[in-house]
């Protein structure tokens, strides 16, 4: 089966106004992202998704159909459908980086060779090696310390075991939230807090240092893009565990990160690592180095989140009971682009277990 084309369509849909975001990156109040369908020369069409923020990965809504449309269109016409190193070689050879549009229709792929095969995407990759229900983390906007208390008192009682913190802003400000935060929720759960770059490596550290009576479970991205000795200082000054997510797109920095033993966990997810073949070199590398591995997110919508959770299912590297993972995208937004949406039921996630992705049909074009 060859690939004959792809159609690409765009959409922008709000947030629920409980779930808009503020974070070292900004405030987002919704997001225009570009889904794609992939023809192939049996009829079978697959979907993809390109989970685009300007602000974070670079990509933006046109640009990215126009890579995929002018650029990755043509070199990947008539390939043989299951061909992942040859599909990342021809997307390499004339597009760099770029990592959410070659998801999007690497993604797809994945979708087209499961529905022939009749088989769920995470059989592909080996079969599940944990259940197809599991529970995320909630990542929380930096709010005002009253609207983070308020907040985290809500999803306590919604049965969330972990909360993530937005910080990276103002450092007083970050404090005092986080407090707010660890107050209502107790020790009895975790408390996960993320920089998104926003720190410099000093602020990091007195923030961190400033909470150590908080217990912080899990610091997320400390310091700024590139850093990698900045983290592993951070690390060694603190005892805190890290996570690396905006700093490692590819294998090239995830071998960086484990060189300068900069993290405790690596945050991989099919998006921002170019797609799910990518996602599962990383996964083997921080594998064979003793490193663990969790999702992340980009507030996806259904199709790249069931590209996410099949992978979480079925990579034993995903280590998501230790360090839970965000794969709750889709109920953050006010509607839904395909017909069999993914099972959101917080603070659980459902892998789809029918062919390919498993979310029926695009509701767009």
């Amino acid at each position: 089966m060859k690939i004959t084309g792809l159609s690409t369509f765009r959409k922008y849909i709000e947030l629920k106004e409980s779930h808009k975001m503020r974070s070292a990156l900004g405030v987002n109040n919704g997001n225009e992202f570009v889904v794609l369908r992939l023809h192939t020369d049996e009829g079978v069409d697959g979907l993809g998704e390109a989970t685009i923020t300007v602000r974070w990965s670079g990509e933006v809504p046109a640009g990215c159909e126009q890579v995929l449309n002018e650029v990755l269109q043509p070199v990947v016409i008539g390939l043989e459908l299951g061909d992942f190193t040859e599909l990342n070689r021809r997307m390499d050879e004339v597009c760099s980086r770029n990592w959410f549009a070659k998801s999007a229709l690497e993604m797809a792929c994945w979708d087209v060779l499961g529905k022939v095969r009749n088989l769920p995407v995470y059989e592909l990759l080996g079969g599940a090696v944990r259940p197809l229900k599991f529970e995320n983390r909630f990542s929380m906007g930096a709010y005002s310390q009253e609207h983070a208390a308020r907040r985290a008192a809500e999803l306590v009682n919604r049965g969330f075991r972990t909360i993530k913190v937005k910080v990276g802003t103002v450092p007083q400000e970050d404090v005092a939230r986080v407090r707010a935060v660890r107050e209502v929720i107790g020790f009895d759960r975790d408390l996960v807090i993320d920089a998104n770059c926003g720190w410099d490596v000093k602020t990091a550290i007195d923030c961190v240092q400033q909470l150590a009576d908080c217990r912080l479970d899990l610091v997320e991205q400390p310091t700024p893009d590139g850093d990698y000795q900045g983290m592993a200082k951070l690390r060694q000054e603190t005892g805190v565990k890290v996570l690396a997510d905006d700093i490692c797109f590819d294998l090239t920095h995830a071998k960086a990160l484990i060189e300068n033993d900069a993290c405790d966990a690596i945050s991989v997810y099919p998006g921002k690592n170019g797609g799910i073949s990518r996602s599962v070199e990383i996964l083997d590398y921080a594998a064979q180095h003793g490193i663990a591995c969790s999702i992340g997110s980009n507030l996806e919508w259904d199709i790249a989140i069931s590209a996410m959770a099949h992978l979480v299912v079925a990579h034993p590297n995903m280590k998501v009971e230790e360090y839970p993972g965000d794969v709750l995208g889709p109920s953050y937004y006010t509607e839904r682009v395909v017909s069999n949406p993914v099972e959101i039921k917080e603070p659980y996630t459902t892998v789809p277990s029918t062919a390919g992705l498993g979310v029926g049909e695009l509701l767009l074009g």
